[in-house]
């Protein structure tokens, strides 16, 4: 961190010389920090609305406390997903705090009150197969400050088990719709509602299914509008862009 630089940025703003407004976008460019390893992003709130999320998958343990020590003394929540029991250990050494979701395979540390929103985002699952991916996605809205509602295991096998949660899903801001197999829930469900419909393929399925494309596919070539993809198990992703529709 060049805390000259930025120390320069306030003083001048202090004196009149700078405005507020550029001066925060000065320090939009500012700073990280570079660990060796890893090169921690500590303005991405202020560039983005939310901070650096860490991905864990291919990290040490140690890699994964260093990050975390280096992030905490800034104040900001935490979240760290694709966890193993080995790094969590190694966190909650440092901050006993931090909360394992083992399902979803997240750490949190909460630093920041959280405010939830008055509107929610409807997390929903066709099978009990797929809710470790939308514990990740629930966790993800609800540290970045989002109201959740989660209805699990209503896929089309059963499709009568969607209507008695009608009122839940048309009283969501936008839906995360998770589905493996053939994932045709999200055009189920894209033709009952008016509001946005994230599709999430897993790769939960049989050998057809292609570890998630025949999913992806057919969320891709649906024939309900209003729906949009994200990739294979890419439910961070769905969860940070259900947020920013959460929020506008």
């Amino acid at each position: 961190m060049n805390s000259d630089y930025i120390r320069n940025i306030l003083e001048s703003v202090r004196k009149g010389e700078t405005s507020i407004d550029d001066a925060m976008e000065s320090l939009k460019h500012l700073p990280y920090s570079d660990l060796g390893y890893a090169k921690v992003d500590h303005h991405r709130q202020i560039r983005r609305g939310y901070p650096e999320v860490i991905f864990c998958a291919g990290k040490t343990p140690s890699q994964e406390r260093g990050i975390i020590e280096n992030m905490l003394p800034h104040g900001e929540n935490i979240l760290a997903t694709r966890a193993s029991h080995e790094v969590t250990k190694e966190i909650q050494a440092i901050c006993p705090t931090a909360e394992y979701n083992e399902l979803g395979r997240t750490i949190t540390i909460r630093q920041k009150e959280i405010t939830p929103t008055s509107t929610y985002i409807a997390i929903v699952t066709a099978g009990t197969s797929d809710i470790p991916i939308a514990e990740e996605a629930a966790v993800t809205a609800e540290i970045f400050g989002n109201q959740i509602q989660r209805v699990y295991d209503v896929g089309v096998a059963g499709i009568h088990r969607l209507y008695d949660k009608l009122d839940i899903f048309r009283g969501a801001r936008v839906l995360v719709v998770i589905a493996g197999m053939e994932g045709a829930l999200p055009s189920v469900l894209g033709g009952l509602v008016n509001k946005p419909v994230i599709a999430v393929p897993t790769s939960i399925g049989y050998g057809a299914a292609f570890q998630g494309i025949a999913a992806l596919l057919g969320m891709l070539t649906s024939c309900t509008s209003g729906i949009g993809a994200v990739n294979i198990d890419n439910e961070f992703g769905a969860a940070y862009l259900a947020s920013m529709i959460n929020k506008l």
